[in-house]
Parts: structure tokens; sequence; C-alpha cells
């Protein structure tokens, strides 16, 4: 089974080669890393190079977001199997992609997701907020459940159906695009219950109040039009953050 990673940068000089290293150091043998760069102009492409092996495919071009260049991304792909890995994350462990190719081994699995830690910028160690995702139940749409999209691996053939990422959206497009993989596409999709990936804190939803409040608007409108709910679910879906920052000892 092959496994393309997307990975979307602009400007990431000083996190890229670690998110590059970490998919480099997975033991499933048989993947790409697709690298689609927005023009970086900070050193970013010399890093990409620099550390680019055989499974490393790199363009660099102006996009419209960060979602255009996922879909870019996607578009160039050729494994059976698809996810991504964001320019500030990192795999949890090597045997990551080899859980993700067990479990997707399965015909009627559509796809599988994990759990995801927000670490500290400057000390990736540090656990600022664990997200453990749960099963997942139509149910649980209405109150505002999403599957950490950092973790999320699918099928090629659940973008060729349902579509790709709508860049109209500058937020909150990955949440409607699983919302109608999900709810439209009916899609089968399987829990590994441990973390998969590591997320550096400062992402761009979060940036600011008015990026929080966009987004929270985006989100409103993904639920509406994938029909999940209104007003209420959205702010379910806020508050079921909350918890996540509640940080175990031995997570600390």
């Amino acid at each position: 089974m092959k496994i393309s990673i997307i990975t979307a940068v602009y400007n990431r000089v000083d996190t890229i080669e670690h998110a590059i290293r970490s998919v480099q150091s997975q033991s499933h043998p048989n993947l790409e890393h697709i690298i689609q760069d927005g023009g970086s102009t900070d050193g970013t492409l010399d890093v990409i190079r620099s550390f680019s092996n055989d499974s490393t495919s790199l363009i660099s071009e102006p996009d419209s977001g960060i979602y255009d260049a996922i879909n870019r991304g996607i578009m160039r792909a050729s494994g059976d199997v698809i996810g991504l890995m964001h320019s500030d994350d990192f795999f949890a462990h090597s045997k990551v992609l080899e859980r993700v190719a067990s479990v997707m081994q399965h015909p009627n699995v559509g796809g599988v997701y994990g759990d995801l830690e927000y670490v500290s910028a400057n000390d990736p160690t540090r656990v600022i907020r664990h997200w453990r995702a749960g099963e997942v139940s139509m149910a649980k749409l209405r109150y505002g459940w999403m599957p950490p999209h950092p973790t999320l691996y699918l099928r090629r053939e659940v973008f060729d159906k349902w579509g790709l990422y709508d860049v109209n959206m500058r937020i909150a497009a990955d949440y409607d695009a699983i919302l109608r993989y999900l709810k439209v596409g009916n899609l089968n999709i399987e829990y590994i219950s441990e973390v998969l990936v590591k997320m550096r804190v400062g992402g761009e939803s979060n940036k600011s109040i008015g990026r929080i409040v966009k987004k929270s608007r985006e989100d409103l409108i993904a639920i509406r039009r994938n029909k999940v709910g209104g007003v209420g679910t959205l702010i379910l879906k806020n508050l079921s953050k909350v918890p996540q920052f509640i940080i175990k000892k031995d997570e600390r």
C-alpha cells in the first residue's frame, strides 16, 4: 500500500526540517512525500532541497492559500492513501504509517484517524493540549465532533468521489470537507487509539480574535451546508475543546 504525505509550506525555515525528517523516519516502506511550497523566500526551499531523498517530490509555485496548496498536492499524489504533514507538525513515533496501513488493509475502511497532541513551539516535548478523538459516530457530528485533521488518512477515491477542499474557505475548509465525507459520503473511518501526530501551538485558526471569529463563521457555514446542525452544534464544538487542556502528569 502506497501512502502519500502532503506538506503545504510557506516560509517555515525553522520547522520544515523536522517535518521532513519525521516523514523519512517512518518504517512503512512505500511512501512518497509531496511538498507543495507557496514560493518561500526565507530559506525554506534550501532546507527542503538539502534534506530531500528519492521519496520527496517538491514543487514551488504561488498559491491562493493553504487549502489550495493541499489540493495541488493531492492532485500530484500517486498513493492509495493520502494524509497530511503540516510544516509545523511531526509524527509521534516511527511506526505511525505502519499502523495506518494495517488498518487500511480492510477494504471497507475508507479512512483512519487517531489522537493529536499540541506541544510548545519552543519545547516540543512539553504537551499543551491533548486531543483524544474517541470513536466516530454520526450522532457526535451534531455535537460538533470531528477527528483531528492532521491525523486523518483517506483513500484517494474519497477525494475523487467527494471532492477536495473548498478554497473559498480560508480557515475551516478541513472541517467542511470532513463533514462532507462523513455525513454526505457516509464514509467509514476507523479510530486508532493513540497519539499519531504532534502539532506545535500557534496554528492559523487561532492567531487572533479576528481569526477565531472568522473560523466560527466558516464552521457554521460548514455545519449548515452539510446539514449536521446549527448554532448549537457550533457552541458545543467550541466547548468540547476545554477538556483537551487538562493534561495528565505522564503527558507533561
